[in-house]
């Protein structure tokens, strides 16, 4: 049964979001001239607070809100693993963000792609970057709209059938419309409400929930003894010794590759300045805080006797919360989660369409291409981004957008070496990068899909056999190919091909610093 309350206050929460991203075009006005620099990074013009939410609201999206506490609801402890991954993150984005975005702002480049062609002077190992990124990103646009359907599913404001196959496409109708016209500008105002309604409903459902179930010691040993009485009898809340390999790679590794998405560069490259980033990484942690919380909901979930359909762990905290929370909350909740799904999917559509423009149509098939042409390009590109997420969700089970977003993990992470390696150490060989690349993306693809598309793998370390991350074991054997190639090719070929003028070709609009 619907609740109307619930429907009324989730779409307030949807109808304000949507008033903000048409109005979107009055905050940080464009130029007259359209140019892919203005749409896609907003003229590199937001401040320290603008800049905190978009990168949080990036970061953090409304799938891993409910996965996480998912994840520990059905396996226990091991799902904490992503609490101490987002920490990690903080020191990283501190280091890494700022020095990229100081490259790209010295020489006008717009994706990671554009510093690996210039840092490098390879066009191959440039395209391989950029084609790795759509790739990985592509299904994540995807998970965004699972996630949406799952929530609101579980929480009963999802009509079954075509209308609410409807519902969710006009949802994401206004999001294409607002990208489409004003590019970073629409998710960047959306990035501010998501990031007031994620920590309102965080307090309110923290509240809520530790007032039902006695506190947070009831709640931990109820949710102790449901974990013991389910199928899964292994698993518990107290992390078992073996599985601490486990649950180093899946942080550590996870903490990588985060930062090389192009969602989270081109949130980066907006940015102001590289004190802006670094303020606001240093205010990332309130992010993290907010996520443990919602992570914390798997156990209250368990304590509460929630019964999430069969391999739907993720549908545990909207169930927790329809159960719980007053009509009227729990629409304000949904609608938080709503709006936190549509933030990343926004920038990561943007991310696309600049790589595929700037790096694939540009470099490939369109050289001379004027700003303007770029910009329609890039404008049509993210639509069809969207349009694609969409036919995806609709034709396509859900596992395998999971399945899909799972080996965009394992890809991503293995241009760390050529995008952040990169960055601090400039002797590496392009040629080695690529090789580099090409064994990390065949090993952990290979890994993956022989595994059951399981993002855990066995590996032999000290004479014992132990399980790790699939992502972190393909990205020690592409650093361990890189690392030997690199002396091997500088011997035979110097470190880098000539450039032109001092600096390797880059298409219009790159060279130039804005």
């Amino acid at each position: 049964m619907i609740e109307p309350m619930s429907v009324a206050a989730f779409l307030a929460v949807l109808g304000g979001t949507s008033l903000l991203s048409i109005a979107a075009r009055r905050f940080w006005p464009r130029p007259e001239l359209p140019t892919l620099h203005s749409w896609a990074l907003a003229d590199r013009r937001f401040g320290t607070v603008t800049t905190w939410f978009l990168l949080g609201g990036t970061i953090y999206t409304a799938y891993t809100f409910a996965a996480v506490p998912g994840l520990v609801y059905g396996t226990g402890a091991i799902g904490f693993f992503a609490v101490p991954y987002t920490v990690i993150v903080c020191p990283l984005a501190f280091v890494l963000l700022p020095r990229l975005w100081a490259e790209s702002r010295e020489h006008g480049y717009l994706t990671a792609a554009d510093l690996v062609r210039g840092r490098f002077g390879s066009p191959a190992l440039a395209l391989v970057v950029a084609v790795t990124g759509v790739l990985a990103t592509m299904p994540y646009i995807a998970l965004q709209l699972v996630g949406i359907r799952a929530v609101l599913s579980a929480g009963g404001l999802y009509p079954r059938g075509v209308l609410g196959d409807l519902a969710l496409i006009a949802v994401f109708a206004v999001l294409a419309v607002a990208t489409y016209r004003h590019g970073l500008r629409a998710p960047a105002v959306i990035s501010l409400m998501k990031g007031v309604a994620i920590f309102c409903a965080a307090l309110a459902v923290t509240f809520v929930v530790l007032d039902r179930l006695g506190g947070t010691g009831p709640m931990f040993d109820a949710a102790e003894r449901a974990l013991g009485a389910g199928a899964e009898r292994q698993a518990s809340l107290t992390l078992d010794p073996r599985l601490f390999p486990v649950y180093a790679t899946l942080a550590v590794g996870s903490a990588l590759a985060l930062l090389l998405y192009p969602h989270v560069l081109t949130a980066t490259f907006a940015a102001s300045g590289a004190d802006t980033l670094r303020r606001a990484s240093i205010a990332l942690p309130a992010w993290t805080a907010v996520l443990a919380i919602f992570t914390t909901l798997g156990v209250a979930a368990l304590a509460a006797g929630i019964q999430a359909p069969p391999g739907s762990a993720e549908a545990a905290v909207p169930l927790l919360v329809k159960e719980l929370m007053p009509a009227a909350l729990t629409g304000l909740v949904f609608g938080a989660l709503t709006v936190g799904a549509l933030v990343p999917a926004a920038v990561m559509s943007i991310a696309v369409a600049t790589l595929f423009v700037r790096n694939i149509y540009v470099e490939c098939f369109h050289p001379t291409a004027t700003p303007k042409r770029q910009t329609r390009v890039a404008q049509m590109v993210s639509v069809s981004a969207k349009l694609g997420a969409v036919v995806f969700v609709f034709g396509l089970r859900d596992q395998d957008a999971i399945n899909l977003q799972l080996l965009g993990g394992v890809w991503i992470l293995q241009t760390f070496p050529a995008v952040a390696i990169g960055a601090f150490i400039r002797r590496l060989h392009p040629r080695a990068l690529l090789a580099g690349w090409g064994a990390g993306m065949t090993a952990g693809t290979l890994m993956v899909v022989y595994g059951g598309f399981s993002s855990l793998v066995p590996v032999g370390v000290g004479g014992q056999g132990v399980q790790a991350y699939a992502a972190f074991v393909a990205f020690i054997i592409n650093l361990v190919v890189v690392v030997l190639l690199t002396p091997i090719f500088g011997r035979t070929g110097g470190t880098n091909p000539p450039q032109q003028n001092g600096r390797p070709h880059m298409p219009p609009e790159v060279g130039t610093v804005r």
